[in-house]
């Protein structure tokens, strides 16, 4: 169940939060994914399955009707809805609205999403906040903070005021460039009225486009535990970077002083196409209201593993594996396509499009 924490107002929720229900961008023709469109739309139905079993569902997608013709006729129908937006891509964790409980209730922050530094096209994915809160999808105070680039999957909150994230990312040149990180870091306490950052100056996957977000790297399990990738292969390519991560971890403290309660995840084995590593991690695992949903790799001892530390660190919510190997191949997980949204967020009305 959520975590039980004093209510502070202002303030970024932890992913552990109440929650009103998750966002899915569903993969289309004109997305990346055409190569291998039904593979990776048939893990996304299991994604939204395993969602729709437990919350509201949000699909939001250029084509509402062929999408509902893909969904499985035992899918819980009663939580599943659609907004119909034109897409880019899928990565609902990074265009996604980031929810800000305030003194005036819940706010939704709009910040520029532009393809993870400008690699990829991401005009039409940047509008879909605005479209969502215009649609009376998602229900709070619209804040424009398109003056600022940042990605959802760049931040951790612990819900009372820390904020975990990695410098390699959040002072990309092509991101806020014109920003040092004093800048930054003054931009980001203000906004989410924080009390401070950690910022991780090591730790990378091969293969991954972000620039190194958080969520492949480091996740808060509650306000004093963090789990993270660990590396225990000196002949890894990830191995030094990862154990300085590891070292640099350990010297963080809680807010009242103390170490973190530090939980290593096993990296999984190395997975290549074309001559090229995938970004695969057990890090981007999704927290809902009763449960975990964490991304295997089709190596059952490690998603076996991964699945067993997740039991001990959440309590009380049912750990579900979703086999995710299909996603990494464009270079995210399964958090990556996924957005949570606190309770009182999703609304849905007349103007969006029910199942």
């Amino acid at each position: 169940m959520p975590y039980q924490v004093e209510l502070r107002a202002p303030h970024l929720p932890a992913e552990w939060a109440l929650q009103s229900g998750i966002q899915l961008t569903w993969p289309h023709a004109d997305t990346d994914w055409a190569y291998m469109l039904e593979e990776v739309q048939q893990c996304f139905i299991h994604i939204a399955c395993e969602i729709a079993r437990r919350e509201q569902l949000l699909i939001v997608t250029p084509h509402p009707d062929e999408v509902k013709k893909q969904l499985p006729a035992d899918m819980y129908l009663p939580n599943v809805h659609f907004l119909s937006c034109q897409t880019n891509d899928t990565w609902a964790r990074d265009h996604g609205a980031i929810s800000i409980w305030d003194a005036d209730g819940l706010s939704l922050f709009d910040f520029t999403f532009n393809g993870w530094g400008l690699k990829f096209p991401a005009d039409k994915d940047n509008l879909i906040t605005r479209h969502a809160t215009q649609a009376g999808v998602l229900k709070g105070r619209y804040i424009n903070r398109l003056g600022f680039v940042l990605e959802g999957g760049s931040i951790e909150s612990d819900g009372q005021g820390t904020l975990l994230t990695t410098s390699q990312c959040l002072l990309s040149p092509n991101r806020n460039g014109q920003m040092n990180q004093t800048e930054i870091e003054e931009y980001l306490c203000s906004a989410f009225s924080l009390q401070r950052i950690l910022w991780l100056d090591h730790g990378y996957l091969a293969g991954d486009d972000t620039d190194s977000h958080i969520d492949t790297l480091a996740r808060f399990c509650s306000p004093d535990t963090i789990a993270y990738v660990q590396c225990t292969d000196p002949d890894d390519e990830h191995y030094k970077e990862l154990r300085l991560m590891e070292d640099q971890l350990k010297t963080f403290r809680t807010l009242e002083g103390n170490p973190y309660n530090l939980v290593p995840l096993p990296l999984p084995d190395a997975i290549t196409e074309e001559g090229e590593r995938l970004p695969a991690t057990y890090a981007n695992f999704l927290i809902m209201n009763d449960a975990v949903l964490y991304p295997t790799y089709r190596q059952p001892e490690k998603d076996e593993q991964a699945g067993n530390i997740l039991r001990d660190l959440f309590p009380g919510r049912e750990i579900v594996p979703v086999d995710c190997r299909p996603l990494i191949c464009q270079h995210g997980s399964l958090h990556c396509v996924t957005m949570q949204y606190p309770a009182g967020v999703i609304q849905f009305s007349p103007q969006t499009d029910p199942i």
